[in-house]
């Protein structure tokens, strides 16, 4: 490791074993401290130096074949810390009906992030396999630990919770950055600010030493900068546009219940219907949140005649809802996770299907759906056979008298970067002017979720250069300008409604919405070569 190191340095690089593996755990779960609510930045720079220090160790006098397995294992092992401290308030949703999925809540607090975790696995093996001494090694993780976060973001539907980048991304300057490379580029920028700490102790030469810290320090300095530079003052609003976001906080428990839907739909209508305060505009659109009702609202002409009539002249209402479409001879009723658009003539004018479900908590994957169904298992949802996605082709943007074109997303959906706006959608001459964010997070209780879920879809905001309104059931429902500056939001736990003008859209979008992820390949290229290079070097 070059200079001689400092005593606790030297002790962790040469642990072996349960031993290694048990602090790779550690380090990983104090990482997870940089992660909303908490934002302790500092905690990821101890987590990923720590986890230098092991590589360090493991990958001392070996062959470039026999640093792949214990790069693995830590990287598993870190990953695995850092998911179960990250994700432990998904079994919040086990508790719901405790008594039909209380036996699975293990698999959600622990199996979950112990197989997530073989990503970082794979990425610290890689990273393994191009270590050396010296600064360039911050490189190597930065590259496996970025790829890692990329394929958990996409393979087997991909679920990019708390992805490392997130880091940064809670700052309003520092976050101002995704609209040129994204969550994963914030995730590289993240990984090299963070290990580059390492190097205090390890460095044979002041510059392999202070260098990289230098160079962290100055990154951070000119991301704020440019951040604060960007944010500029507050953004325009949409002339003619008034919200009102609707939270009822209803329980997910027997009160949501189809015999209960006239009370459900009273209590919407009430909250709606509130008066606006002295010298306010009165609401031009009503947002109600994902699956409002406990029932099929296309297919109750009484709820949707009460429902029209609960809005004002000129209003629409757009609304989370399932809803059913007719199965083709031979195939059971088919049941989508939709946004509908209602006018005050109860008409639905648009319609958008959830494209991304949540596995097994909308649907059973194919490959286990017949086995675990003859279990007497299901889906958390209670919808017979689960529900159905949306198919690609038919996703668009939403059509919404008197708004922009709106880009619909529902619970989870708003945390898939660069997935907000799709592919095939038709381009048209106006382009889409608000993110909507429909959600139900009474799922999770009063932990980090809902707020965790709160700041990822503020990204997306950022990233696309498109203002965000967002609607919770229970959580935190809010408006967010395309800066991710929050413009109104309530509070979590809270019956309450929110009204708000729309900030205008970013004209001309941003770089990350026109070329995604392209900046993020050309930073892990660029952190291979670095690696490489040191690497022949060596």
């Amino acid at each position: 490791m070059g200079r001689p190191a400092p005593g606790f340095v030297l002790a962790i690089a040469q642990l072996t074993g349960w031993r290694r593996l048990g602090l790779a755990w550690l380090a990983g779960a104090f990482g997870a401290l940089a992660m909303p609510p908490y934002g302790f930045l500092p905690a990821l720079a101890v987590s990923l130096s720590v986890a230098v220090w092991l590589m360090d160790g493991a990958t001392a006098d070996r062959t470039a074949l026999r640093r792949l397995r214990p790069g693995f294992l830590i990287g598993w092992a870190w990953g695995f810390g850092y998911l179960t401290a990250g994700l432990w308030w998904l079994g919040q949703a086990f508790l719901v009906e405790a008594d039909e999925f209380l036996w699975a809540l293990p698999l959600g607090v622990i199996g979950l992030p112990f197989a997530l975790g073989l990503f970082y696995g794979a990425g610290f093996g890689a990273a393994g396999l191009l270590w050396a001494r010296g600064p360039a090694r911050i490189a190597a993780l930065a590259l496996g630990i970025g790829a890692a976060e990329w394929l958990r973001g996409h393979l087997f539907t991909g679920f990019p919770w708390n992805t490392i980048g997130m880091a940064l991304a809670q700052n309003l300057w520092l976050m101002q950055w995704a609209a040129a490379i994204g969550l994963y580029g914030l995730t590289i920028l993240a990984v090299l600010v963070c290990a580059a700490p390492a190097t205090l102790a390890t460095g044979s030469h002041p510059r392999s030493r202070f260098g990289p810290s230098a160079a962290a320090a100055i990154v951070l300095i000119g991301m704020a900068l440019y951040g604060a530079a960007r944010v500029g003052p507050p953004d325009p609003v949409v002339t003619g546009v008034r919200l009102r976001l609707v939270q009822p906080n209803l329980p997910q428990d027997a009160k949501f219940r189809p015999e209960n839907r006239a009370d459900i739909v009273d209590r919407y209508i009430e909250l709606s219907q509130r008066p606006t305060e002295a010298g306010e505009p009165e609401p031009t659109h009503i947002v109600w949140p994902e699956s409002a009702f406990p029932f099929l609202i296309q297919r109750d002409p009484d709820a949707l005649a009460k429902v029209a009539a609960g809005l004002k002249p000129g209003q629409h209402l757009i609304t989370g809802a399932a809803r059913a479409e007719e199965p083709l001879p031979g195939e059971r009723l088919r049941y989508f996770n939709a946004v509908m658009v209602i006018g005050p003539d109860g008409v639905i004018s648009d319609t958008y299907d959830k494209v991304h479900l949540v596995p097994f908590g909308e649907y059973l994957p194919a490959p286990l759906d017949a086995a675990l169904r003859a279990m007497g298992l299901r889906q958390f949802v209670a919808i017979p056979g689960g529900f159905s996605a949306g198919t690609l082709a038919a996703q668009r943007i939403l059509t919404v008298p008197g708004l922009p074109p709106v880009a619909a997303t529902i619970c989870y959906e708003a945390i898939f970067p660069h997935a907000i706006l799709p592919a095939t959608a038709p381009s048209g001459p106006r382009p889409p002017g608000l993110i909507l964010n429909v959600t139900n997070d009474a799922w999770f209780g009063d932990t980090p979720g809902p707020r965790q879920h709160l700041a990822q879809a503020r990204l997306r905001a950022v990233e696309e250069g498109l203002p965000l309104v967002r609607d919770a059931n229970t959580g935190i429902s809010a408006v967010i300008d395309p800066h991710g500056r929050i413009v109104a939001r309530t509070e979590l736990d809270t019956e309450t409604w929110l009204d708000a003008d729309l900030p205008a859209r970013i004209v001309g979008g941003t770089l990350y919405g026109r070329f995604g992820d392209a900046a993020f390949a050309l930073m892990l290229a660029a952190c291979l070569g670095g690696a490489l290079t040191a690497r022949r070097r060596a």
